[in-house]
């Protein structure tokens, strides 16, 4: 989101420009406000910052003092505090000059909503001058200036958001700016990927949003290598960081799934996990991801394989016997948990599985990095529908809650 800033030239036919010849900004006093929402904002002791998204705060033009746009400045302080004191004699004597400044010239616009489509963006920092800059470049709106001015007469004070939008050629500035104020305009593709999901059902997540075909995802996940994945991963599995996203027309299945990898670095490295160290903790925390039954057990679910890490006891998993033989059923059978070739077993291969089993969110990586405190070698749920989890330190403890796991399964056959 940005607030609208002042053009980077004043209006030649500006009615103060000998009175603003000579106006000097002392430096120990604060530049004049840049629109009328600033005005405002300074006057009730404000600072705004404007947010586009999740975690990123837009970049707003320098705000010192800058000769190229003073005069208009002034202008519109003058035409805002004109209050008691000689304020209406300035008002009647300039009354003219202040409104033929604000007032748009017919030449200076084009009229009605414009043919034809074209896509516009706004990028993050774009401010107000920037936009119609970039409007009058494409040839949507017919002035820059024009459509600024229109911005300055707003209130409040319009606020733009980062994204793609559909508009049309020889737009007015009022259908311009209407346009990019309507949520409808906007042309982003958002997709949201849920924790745990595989990197397959992020593909066809990401293709119904943007209408790619899912082959395209498939094939840029294969070079998972040149996303920066790292070498040991047997695949792209783990490293697409769930979260909402919003992509762009023209993007590409690669500039996606880039996306996607370099924002779950993001968080391994706000969570202090070292770069050689990305590959074990993103196995780890994607299988607490798909064993905890809820967030709050994801601690305790990371001390039991940690604990059986550090005595070389199997972590006999099904969630990793169920990804190596190509299913997510949370049963296995015998045949299953007894398979070692397939290498994602951890009933009958040692240690982490081979690789990732899913794409873990923050929680799971702070679960596998902090596990809680605990002496428990085993766990189950006995209940899928609540997922209320059972953790054990003893073979018979742990048997008898496989019994009442045994027995919800009995009453809910339609989770088997």
């Amino acid at each position: 989101m940005t607030d609208p800033q002042p053009p980077d030239k004043a209006p030649e036919n500006n009615p103060f420009a000998e009175f603003l010849r000579d106006e000097v900004v002392p430096s120990d006093v604060a530049p004049a406000p840049q629109t009328r929402a600033e005005l405002r904002r300074r006057e009730a002791g404000a600072h705004h910052v404007a947010d586009h998204s999740a975690d990123n705060s837009a970049p707003h033009e320098p705000r010192g003092p800058r000769r190229s746009w003073l005069r208009p400045v002034i202008v519109t302080v003058v035409v805002l505090g004109l209050v008691g004191g000689g304020g209406a004699f300035a008002y009647n004597a300039f009354a003219t000059q202040i409104t033929n400044f604000l007032a748009v010239p017919a030449a200076e616009d084009f009229t009605g909503s414009g043919t034809g489509t074209v896509q516009f963006r706004i990028e993050d920092g774009d401010v107000g001058s920037t936009v119609g800059d970039k409007l009058a470049a494409a040839g949507i709106v017919k002035s820059s200036q024009t459509f600024y001015k229109l911005l300055l007469t707003q209130s409040p004070a319009p606020v733009f958001q980062v994204g793609t939008y559909t508009l049309a050629s020889g737009m007015s500035a009022q259908a311009a700016l209407s346009a990019l104020e309507n949520p409808a305009s906007r042309v982003d593709y958002k997709v949201t990927i849920p924790e745990g999901n595989s990197a397959s059902d992020i593909y066809t997540a990401l293709a119904k949003a943007t209408g790619l075909p899912i082959t395209d995802f498939e094939a840029a996940g294969k070079n998972y290598a040149a996303l920066g994945v790292p070498a040991e991963a047997p695949s792209i599995e783990g490293f697409l960081f769930p979260a909402t996203y919003d992509f762009q027309p023209g993007q590409t299945a690669t500039d996606m799934l880039q996306t996607m990898v370099s924002r779950m670095f993001q968080s391994l490295d706000a969570a202090g996990v070292a770069p050689a160290d990305r590959f074990h903790v993103v196995t780890l925390a994607a299988l607490i991801q798909k064993e905890a039954g809820s967030a709050a057990d994801m601690l305790k679910v990371s001390r039991v394989f940690t604990n059986r890490l550090n005595i070389g006891m199997n972590l006999e998993s099904d969630a990793t016997v169920a990804y190596g033989a190509g299913h997510s059923r949370v049963a296995t059978t015998n045949a299953e948990r007894q398979d070692a070739s397939n290498k994602y077993n951890t009933y009958a291969n040692p240690g982490l599985p081979i690789g990732p089993i899913g794409n873990p969110g923050d929680a799971a990586i702070n679960a596998a990095l902090h596990p809680a405190d605990g002496p428990w070698l085993f766990f189950v749920t006995i209940n899928l529908e609540t997922g209320e989890t059972v953790f054990s330190e003893t073979i018979a403890e742990h048997e008898a809650a496989v019994l009442l796991l045994q027995k919800w399964w009995a009453d809910h056959p339609e989770y088997q």
